[in-house]
């Protein structure tokens, strides 16, 4: 079974999905990707989504999810966009602090979406090789 990697955030409307929407693009079927917040928003951030059109990565259909203990024991890996997150424990939590780009037009995306890009590769390469 391939393993999985869990993003998370806030309002799973801008960090995570952005994440989610890189790792799962270049992961294929390698790689399961999960994403949710902490406290849900109640849709994604359409600059977000702009910024992974622009790349061909089409998450329109994604909608902020709840973060719940059985999703955290789901993953392989959690990351963390934001550091202090309240997460149910997990033994591989990862934190990767960024700014919230609520409230940024896509060119404001656009430098923390090439960011995450080259950290996601990373990790989807980690996740492969085990």
């Amino acid at each position: 079974m391939a393993p999985t990697v869990l993003f998370v955030c806030v309002h799973n409307a801008g960090r995570s999905q952005l994440a989610a929407g890189l790792a799962a693009a270049h992961a294929g079927d390698d790689v399961r990707v999960l994403s949710a917040g902490t406290a849900p928003d109640g849709r994604v951030s359409p600059e977000a989504l702009a910024s992974l059109a622009e790349l061909g990565i089409d998450r329109s259909d994604q909608v902020p999810t709840l973060l719940t203990p059985a999703t955290m024991a789901a993953a392989d890996v959690v990351v963390a966009l934001k550091p202090g997150l309240d997460l149910p424990d997990h033994p591989d939590v990862r934190t990767w602090p960024l700014p919230d780009p609520a409230g940024w037009d896509v060119d404001g995306i656009r430098p923390l979406r090439d960011h995450l890009r080259s950290r996601v590769a990373e990790l989807v390469d980690e996740l492969r090789s085990r």
